[in-house]
């Protein structure tokens, strides 16, 4: 990507344009947090320089120094040039309002999921009865600190069998002063809970099939393997929760599991069972909703057709 010569862009929104030109000429995909040139440009733009999204629209038209000028280039270098998704050259994300540290040992948080937390999960949960939640495949543990935030008085677990993914949810719990309500655990699937029982069981696991793997943009290149790879079909992970969830699920709990475009793919291999498919205002499929009741109906399917 070339430099632009002295004097050529001054402002802050200079350099905005300038990027959002640079992104659309290089084809860059958006999808990590922003789904458009110019959002992407600006959250580079404001990171370098150390300033806000919420800060007086004028500062738009402050003039820029030198020095923040080749920073504010060498993140839009990096952008361009790596295809690195800018929620990982600033180290922020945000989810559910909130801010979230991340790097490329996580997914960058951007699960539909958030509009149900906001909505308390109703009408399938009692929120004055909600008392312990499971973020399964946890990541950077946005999705648990977000129901923390909205049921108060839960205990929340985060799970994950990456030690580098929970050293970011512990890290983003301290972050949001969460310790005495929220824990990291490290767990594969199941294995390495501690027996509870939860009224939530809440996830975004690896759902992404092998093929599907290879026809990725290339910015999901920098993501963690090992959260979007889940076997051949992308349902790997996802059988192992559903045919544990009735052991872990109170009787009155519920199961939110996204699976984004793997949600055929699983309707085929249990045409029986009754996925509940949610709606989004604001955008996302793919994101099914089963209570502990039909969990446990279907035990036997999901372990004879489970492999």
């Amino acid at each position: 990507m070339h430099k632009p010569a002295p004097g050529e862009l001054n402002s802050l929104l200079d350099w905005v344009r300038w990027g959002a030109s640079r992104f659309n000429e290089a084809g860059l995909f958006f999808g990590h947090g922003t789904d458009n040139a110019l959002d992407d440009a600006l959250a580079l733009v404001l990171h370098a320089v150390h300033l806000r999204h919420d800060m007086p629209e004028a500062y738009l038209s402050a003039r820029v120094t030198v020095e923040e000028g080749e920073r504010i280039l060498a993140l839009l270098r990096e952008r361009v040039e790596r295809r690195v998704p800018s929620a990982y050259l600033t180290g922020e994300a945000n989810f559910f309002g909130l801010t979230f540290y991340v790097d490329e040992n996580v997914l960058i948080p951007r699960s539909p999921i958030a509009e149900l937390i906001g909505e308390g999960f109703a009408p399938w949960l009692d929120p004055d009865h909600v008392v312990s939640i499971l973020d399964m495949c946890t990541g950077s543990g946005c999705i648990g600190i977000a129901c923390a935030h909205a049921f108060p008085d839960a205990l929340v677990d985060l799970s994950d069998i990456s030690p580098a993914a929970l050293d970011i949810a512990q890290r983003n719990i301290e972050r949001h002063g969460l310790e005495n309500r929220v824990r990291a655990l490290r767990a594969d699937v199941y294995d390495g809970l501690d027996g509870e029982r939860y009224d939530l069981i809440v996830s975004n696991p690896p759902y992404v099939s092998t093929a599907e793997m290879t026809r990725l943009p290339d910015e999901y290149r920098h993501e963690p393997e090992l959260a979007l790879e889940a076997g051949d079909d992308g349902m790997d992970v996802v059988v192992r929760i559903l045919r544990g969830g009735p052991d872990y699920l109170r009787p009155s709990g519920i199961m939110v599991v996204e699976v984004g475009a793997s949600a055929e793919l699983l309707m085929a291999r249990f045409p029986d069972v009754p996925f509940l498919w949610l709606d989004f205002a604001h955008g996302g499929d793919g994101v099914f909703l089963l209570t502990a009741e039909q969990l446990d109906e279907f035990r036997d399917v999901f372990e004879e057709n489970g492999s």
